[in-house]
């Protein structure tokens, strides 16, 4: 574990750097942009080259808030906080949402009064080439940003690179009522400045839910699950994989729980060595800690037993809403048989167990049953 623990080390380090060093580049970059167009702005008159601007401060700002997230979220855990301080970066998306949200209300309103109180805009060619330059100049860092932050998986900078290739649409938009203008001398910005506005604040509502979700937590990543459920199966000696609940504290921290299907004739020697050697295996296959690993017995060398198995298996996943049995095991003296059963989510749990043991007792009424439900939380 020791080594692992290294590794989350250096990993986290490394993350907070990238991560860093690409908000700076676009804090930069969005503070020159939102220069120029101010200054276009003001020139031309334009209420949409003015908003647009200001949609670039408001980025720098998102960057910023990115950075400070990106450092409280690495630091290193303490006793109040054992798994760290990796959620803060959820807080911190929460805040650029919040931003955005903000900036595109406040847009819609200007935009609105320019449309009751329109104003005669003067575009220049000088105008349309900073506008032209920052469109490509916004596509090239959206890419940039947002391939970053999936390669760190950052939700701020996925984010924050979606939300630049947004503006570079927008500003195309800007550009084309310009365009527009000067054909025909209808002007159409205040209108776009409505648009923009509403486009601005879908994508921060977007970014705010998807943030909240991840907050409240998400149901496990079903490629991720079977990836890790296949690498234990792997292993010699486990027959099966269940149980597996993923657990998240901040991005890049992913933490998980396991029950694994072993023979009952191993000793707890080769349990011991089996759990460390598979903790090693996932974590260094898919980045995610191992935190327990409970163990089901499994019968072995029983005809009797197995038919047993058998049997109430094919009468449990008759049902439609019973997805999996697994953890069975019998103990012929003492007349017990206890098994769990993965339940959808559709399906009231009291009133399908109810069903399950009426059917199993039926098939053997000299039992004692304990039926433990699941739920489909990784599959």
């Amino acid at each position: 574990m020791a080594e692992i623990n290294a590794d989350i080390s250096e990993i986290a380090v490394n993350r907070e750097k990238v991560i860093v060093r690409t908000s700076v580049i676009g804090i930069v970059t969005n503070v020159l942009l939102a220069a120029f167009k101010a200054a276009v702005g003001i020139i031309s008159n334009s209420i949409a080259v003015m908003l647009d601007a200001v949609n670039n401060l408001s980025d720098a700002l998102s960057s910023v808030i990115t950075i400070v997230g990106a450092k409280l979220g690495a630091k290193t855990p303490d006793k109040k906080h054992p798994m760290g301080y990796g959620r803060i970066e959820y807080l911190s998306s929460m805040i650029v949402a919040a931003i955005v949200i903000y900036a595109g209300i406040t847009s819609c309103v200007e935009s609105v009064k320019k449309i009751i109180s329109p104003e005669i805009p003067d575009y220049s060619a000088v105008s349309l080439i900073i506008i032209a330059v920052a469109i490509v100049v916004k596509l090239i860092l959206g890419r940039y940003v947002k391939n970053t932050g999936e390669k760190v998986n950052s939700g701020a900078l996925v984010a924050s690179g979606s939300d630049a290739s947004f503006d570079a649409i927008l500003s195309a938009s800007v550009l084309a009522s310009a365009i527009i203008y000067l054909l025909t001398d209808i002007s159409l910005e205040a209108f776009v400045g409505v648009f923009i506005s509403v486009v601005i604040v879908k994508a921060g509502i977007e970014m705010m839910l998807d943030t909240l979700n991840d907050i409240l937590g998400q149901r496990g990543d079903a490629e991720l699950s079977s990836k890790i459920k296949a690498l234990l199966k792997e292993e010699e000696g486990v027959r099966g994989a269940y149980d597996l609940f993923l657990h998240n504290y901040g991005p890049n921290k992913n933490y998980a729980s396991v029950h694994l299907e072993l023979d009952d004739i191993m000793t707890a020697d080769q349990i011991d060595r089996l759990t460390r050697k598979v903790q090693v295996k996932v974590y260094k296959e898919t980045g995610v800690i191992l935190t327990g690993v409970g163990v089901y017995s499994y019968n072995t060398s029983n005809a009797e037993i197995a038919e047993m198995r058998s049997r109430i298996r094919e009468k449990v996943t008759s049902h439609d809403w019973a997805l999996q049995m697994h953890g069975f095991y019998a103990d012929l003296k003492e007349k017990n048989i206890r098994f769990d059963v993965v339940i959808t989510f559709k399906t009231d749990v009291k009133e399908a167990l109810g069903i399950i043991a009426s059917e199993v007792k039926a098939l053997y009424p000299d039992y004692h049953f304990q039926i433990v439900p699941d739920v489909d939380v990784s599959d």
